[in-house]
């Protein structure tokens, strides 16, 4: 239990995060710049707990949690919204090897807690194989998607989407409702009360695994030919 409790994510990094929101400017901001500090650093005494766990039952490259923390600047440089920073602490993982492709997320504000994995931006090469995938074979993303493991635990596929089929694939092709995804995501929220429990870092980890068949699927798209063969890598 204690080692459970030194890993918590703390009611103070939660009411700094609820507080910058009501004053995000730099005035403020310089003025608390300790519960920041605090804050964070209590996230990345949970970042690196979660590498720990992760690097148990996948391989990452990350190697400490302070190199996998986002920072809490904004660039607002081409941005409408000039607030300079960000109201939620989170962090990234990304998977080693070009073999084991895709990464993980997670990130903590009050009322908007979630983690996220799968792929943000394909490369056009993997783009072109992940569509001509789909285009072949829909049913098989379908069945996937719709297993318990991942219905229960992330509801349904997520990402940026076009609004008509990608160049070179028809409007009516059975797969559309995939074909459109520009990115392949999957996503659990948690309530407040979750994210401030001891157990919180298990259901994170817990939900990373969750994600395997997923990560595990696009896997063998990206590094197979159509006949199945494993592709160079180089």
């Amino acid at each position: 239990m204690l080692q459970k409790l030194v890993h918590m994510i703390k009611k103070e990094s939660f009411a700094f995060l609820k507080k910058l929101e009501k004053n995000n400017d730099r005035e403020w901001f310089l003025n608390h710049k300790s519960e920041y500090l605090a804050a964070n650093e209590n996230m990345i005494s949970f970042i690196e707990a979660l590498l720990e766990l992760l690097n148990k039952h996948d391989k990452i490259a990350n190697t400490s949690g302070r190199q996998s923390m986002y920072r809490i600047y904004r660039d607002v440089r081409f941005s409408k919204n000039k607030k300079p920073y960000h109201t939620c602490l989170s962090a990234g993982f990304k998977r080693a090897t070009k073999y084991l492709r895709g990464s993980y997320y997670v990130q903590i504000a009050p009322g908007n807690s979630y983690v996220m994995g799968g792929f943000w931006g394909p490369n056009p090469q993997d783009m072109d194989l992940i569509r001509k995938d789909i285009s072949f074979d829909f049913q098989a993303w379908e069945k996937l998607l719709n297993t318990k493991k991942i219905k229960d635990n992330f509801g349904t596929l997520r990402g940026e989407q076009l609004i008509s089929a990608p160049r070179g694939f028809a409007k009516d092709d059975p797969g559309i409702k995939f074909l459109r995804y520009k990115q392949f995501l999957l996503r659990k929220y948690f309530k407040d009360e979750e994210v401030l429990s001891p157990d919180f870092l298990n259901q994170v980890n817990t939900s990373f695994k969750n994600m395997r068949p997923f990560l595990d699927f696009m896997i063998e798209i990206l590094s197979t030919d159509p006949n199945g063969i494993p592709m160079n890598e180089g």
